[in-house]
């Protein structure tokens, strides 16, 4: 069976683990605990009908100086780089992130996904403010890890991007 190992990335509370776990569990908890340095988890999905083990690396948050420890992405098939859609300050620290990953990782598959869609309240992010983000590169998917809206899918896409 194939294996493919996926980086969650972004900063603090953006829902990185919260995103794993309604996909790999299918549950959602508003109790939160920060990672600290990195938890794996696995599920196993179908690609062109073969069986694939994803490895799921929750990397935890880059806050101070969006660094990521370079072991952590060693042998990476794809990332999603993860912001909070209430929060911009976590999404300019994603379009850095990705920025910094540029020259090692230029061809690597990935997406930007713009988390807590389900906020609408709180929501900071405009129609057309994403436009701007998809025309500078960036393939973006909103979800809800609470509703599970667009999880399976924004998982299934990036695996057939790197099948």
């Amino acid at each position: 069976m194939k294996q493919r190992k996926i980086c969650m990335l972004g900063t603090s509370s953006v829902g990185k683990t919260s995103l794993v776990r309604r996909f790999v569990q299918s549950v959602f908890s508003e109790k939160y605990h920060t990672t600290l340095g990195v938890k794996v988890d696995k599920k196993i999905v179908k690609s062109d009908g073969d069986p694939v083990c994803l490895m799921l690396w929750d990397i935890e948050g880059e806050d101070r100086f969006y660094r990521i420890k370079q072991n952590y992405l060693r042998g990476l098939a794809g990332y999603l780089l993860v912001a909070d859609g209430t929060r911009p300050v976590s999404l300019d620290a994603a379009i850095r992130l990705k920025s910094n990953m540029a020259s090692a990782f230029r061809d690597t598959p990935h997406f930007l996904v713009l988390n807590k869609s389900d906020l609408h309240d709180q929501w900071c992010l405009q129609a057309a403010d994403i436009k701007k983000i998809a025309s500078a590169g960036f393939t973006v998917i909103s979800t809800s890890a609470k509703t599970g809206e667009n999880v399976e899918q924004v998982f299934t896409k990036l695996v057939e991007l790197i099948n």
